[in-house]
């Protein structure tokens, strides 16, 4: 969460996190508009909710012919809860994430009001739809969560939950994205809507986690092997990799081993396997996947700590 931060105005650093904050609010506003609501799926979150209202208002008011605005609504729901957690949890929610409420909602009303039809999906196939929707929701938070700002709605309200239950948050939010996502169904009385919005959940967290920590396609090797220096030797001048040595000992021969530790690309563990089956066909090698890599060689350690 968006701790209160005492960036210099101006800075490199405060123009990159609010340019962040800007261009996120901006994509996730139009995953809402041109592939969520058009085809009221509930996303969960106060968007959820402020989607189901919406299509429930229509014909209501008579200045909003088509129903509530979901931006604005959702901007109602954010701004309570924002401070209920400052006033519960304390000052954790600083200027970022009101400035990225305020922006999403604000993007996704004025976007909306310059489409011809407001509600029109941008395509009719509901699944294309809900992936891409994922997509560019996972991106555009993504980016408000590197400038350390939140997204307010469901997170909040996980926390408040957390602080008198211990619950992990994580679990929270999804039992609260589920109970929205319900709601949708029950509004709508329609199996298919959580079905998709579900959908839409699980690929926005995934792209929150690519953008946070890139997506990396390094491997991770151990491998063991009597020909360790000719490995040694094709790592560092053919393929321009290091390494660490490990100290192991054989479980059942208690005889003394080298061990290679060393990160490479998915083209290059290829090379590599190939190279060492021909010349220690008896070599045991365990690949694994790398979820991050920080480090000389790979993504500047300083450069991540000040993300």
């Amino acid at each position: 969460m968006a701790f209160l931060t005492k960036d210099r105005i101006f800075s490199k650093k405060w123009m990159r996190d609010y340019l962040f904050i800007l261009v996120g609010s901006f994509i996730l506003a139009a995953s809402f508009v041109f592939f969520i609501t058009p085809h009221k799926i509930v996303p969960g979150g106060v968007y959820g909710i402020s989607i189901v209202v919406h299509y429930l208002t229509q014909g209501v008011f008579s200045f909003w012919p088509d129903g509530v605005p979901i931006g604005l609504f959702a901007l109602m729901l954010d701004i309570p809860l924002i401070i209920a957690g400052i006033k519960i949890l304390g000052p954790r929610f600083g200027v970022k994430t009101i400035t990225g409420s305020i922006l999403t909602a604000t993007f996704t009303d004025v976007i909306a009001w310059f489409r011809p039809v407001a509600d029109a999906p941008l395509v009719n196939d509901v699944l294309l739809s809900s992936v891409f929707a994922g997509v560019l929701a996972g991106f555009g938070l993504g980016l408000i969560f590197k400038s350390r700002a939140t997204s307010g709605g469901s997170d909040i309200i996980a926390m408040i939950i957390a602080k008198y239950t211990h619950i992990q948050i994580g679990r929270l939010m999804i039992y609260v994205d589920s109970v929205i996502v319900l709601f949708g169904l029950f509004a709508f009385g329609d199996w298919a809507i959580p079905l998709y919005s579900w959908v839409v959940i699980f690929i926005t967290g995934k792209v929150i986690d690519i953008t946070l920590e890139g997506a990396d396609y390094n491997k991770a090797l151990l491998i063991i092997s009597k020909q360790h220096e000719k490995i040694r030797s094709k790592l560092i001048k053919d393929l321009n990799r290091g390494g660490t040595y490990l100290k192991g000992e054989g479980m059942f021969t208690g005889e003394e081993k080298r061990i290679i530790y060393t990160v490479v690309s998915r083209r290059e563990v290829a090379v590599l396997k190939e190279y060492i089956s021909n010349i220690d066909p008896d070599a045991f090698i365990t690949i694994m996947n790398t979820k991050e890599i920080l480090g000389e060689g790979f993504q500047n350690l300083n450069q991540k700590g000040s993300a």
